[in-house]
């Protein structure tokens, strides 16, 4: 087991390419939940930094020769230099992501570490390629332009359980696109948005286009509400979200919301879990079973449903539970206290409600400290269970029978979530088939995963927009047609 006693305390925030005292005393000590110990100190912005901030990232964005004006090629060249100083300091954000939310060690290094690099790199040759402008024929005979044009300063709110890879599928495309930039981090992971602000400096990001308020939610909310942002990025709760959606709504300013889910894995009857063991824990319990698509229903042929959850039981139990930083570690513990106590009590409501703990349920009993709950199986749920409509955001998942593949899908979609999914048989045909009538916003066939290269994001109540692909550049663009002269 590696327990680190490494402590960081910051003083000052990153706000117009400068470090800057903050206007208060407040700060934020995120704690460790592997050890329940602070990790670090860190100055909690108020009101008055985001409006210096936004000042900043407003001044960088209406300079006539600024980053907006720049051609493709001359930020592309500035963006891939900071995917390179990020790839640098990979380790750190990976250690110091873990250390803050609990991502085990093995994940944090290519997803925390790696992934923002990755997508940098992708924006960069995407404008490109894209440029700033295309020509058009019109179709009265007179040519037009269609230029792409930056949308202006963006308020990015960024949560804590993927706070690089979630921070950067934002950053990327809209520094690619000519934005400036104001990032609130949660208040759980603060620590890496400093490593990223030393990365962007040492890249020369010119002053004031990424800028950065360490906060909690009434903040955020001001940031949101604030008349120098031109468009908001958020990802977190569905709760958050339609709050967020409500103020750019009335303030007509766009926003792209990626939210809760509670996402469905259809096993056909020809499915073979122990031989995707892998794929199944990374799309069902994924970071502690603290992910936003995770498939947490599991739909089972009602004619094999015992086997099945036989193989989910034999699957889930054998898991690894322990330090965060111990590269041995599949599954670490929950962000906090709270959330472990959030997730108890829905485990006590499964019980309530009938269901059957075939494994888990419980904190391990090797460990005497930290946020830790056992991965669970719940067996004998149906889709109308308490646990089988919201989302718990930790590792429970419930088995839920079904007799046809018509009953799977209606269940499946009878949520008010549609963020992910996932098909599990032998047959890619007969599951891709299945997996096109499932309402969301994307499945998975025998596995679930993101590209940066395709859209993600949720339909119903798991979002708004869409991030990564060229439809996430383009959410930071605004378009204008310029008609020639007869």
């Amino acid at each position: 087991m590696i327990v680190t006693d490494e402590t960081t305390t910051q003083t000052q925030l990153y706000i117009g390419g400068e470090w800057v005292d903050p206007s208060t005393n407040n700060v934020i000590q995120p704690v460790n939940p592997s050890t329940e110990e602070p990790v670090g100190q860190v100055p909690e912005a108020n009101e008055k930094d985001v409006d210096r901030a936004v000042e900043a990232a407003r001044a960088a964005f209406d300079e006539p020769q600024g980053w907006a004006s720049w051609d493709a090629g001359r930020r592309a060249e500035i963006i891939e230099r900071f995917a390179d100083e990020l790839e640098k300091r990979g380790g750190e954000i990976a250690r110091q992501v873990s250390s803050q939310n609990g991502m085990p060690i093995s994940m944090s290094g290519p997803v925390e570490g790696g992934f923002p690099a990755v997508a940098l790199r992708y924006y960069a040759g995407l404008i490109r390629e894209q440029g700033i402008e295309e020509q058009r024929a019109g179709i009265f005979g007179r040519p037009t332009r269609v230029r792409h044009e930056p949308v202006g300063v963006v308020a990015a709110i960024v949560p804590w359980n993927f706070p690089q890879a979630l921070a950067f599928v934002k950053i990327a495309p809209a520094l690619a696109a000519g934005c400036t930039m104001v990032i609130k981090p949660s208040p759980e992971t603060v620590l890496d948005s400093y490593t990223l602000a030393e990365a962007a400096q040492a890249a020369g990001i010119p002053a004031g286009v990424l800028n950065i308020v360490p906060a909690g939610r009434e903040v955020g909310a001001y940031l949101v509400g604030h008349p120098g942002v031109d468009k908001v990025g958020f990802t977190g709760s569905t709760e958050a979200g339609r709050s967020i959606g409500s103020t750019c709504g009335q303030l007509l300013r766009p926003v792209t919301l990626e939210l809760g889910g509670k996402s469905a894995a259809i096993l056909l009857d020809d499915a073979d879990l122990p031989s995707l063991a892998a794929e199944f824990v990374d799309a069902t319990l994924q970071n502690n079973g603290q992910t936003c698509y995770l498939c947490t229903r599991i739909f089972a042929p009602r004619a094999k449903y015992n086997e099945f959850v036989d193989q989910i039981t034999d699957i889930v139990s054998s898991l690894r539970v322990g330090d965060a930083l111990d590269p041995a570690t599949q599954v670490g513990p929950l962000v906090s206290e709270r959330q472990r106590a959030r997730v108890e009590k829905y485990i006590e409501v499964g019980l309530a409600e009938g269901g059957r703990i075939t494994t888990g349920g419980k904190r391990p009993a090797h460990l005497d400290r930290g946020y830790f709950i056992e991965p669970t199986v719940f067996a004998d749920v149906t889709n109308d269970s308490t646990i089988a409509r919201e989302e718990i955001f930790g590792p429970v998942l419930a088995v839920i029978p079904y007799d046809t593949i018509d009953d799977a899908i209606a269940m499946a979609n009878d949520s008010e979530f549609g963020l992910g999914g996932s098909v599990w048989g032998q047959d890619t045909e007969r599951a891709l088939e299945v997996a096109r009538r499932i309402q969301t916003g994307g499945v998975g066939i025998n596995f679930y995963s993101h590209d940066i290269g395709s859209p993600f994001g949720g339909v119903k109540a798991s979002g708004l927009g869409r991030e990564q692909g060229p439809e996430g550049l383009a959410a930071y663009q605004n378009l204008k047609t310029i008609y020639n002269a007869p």
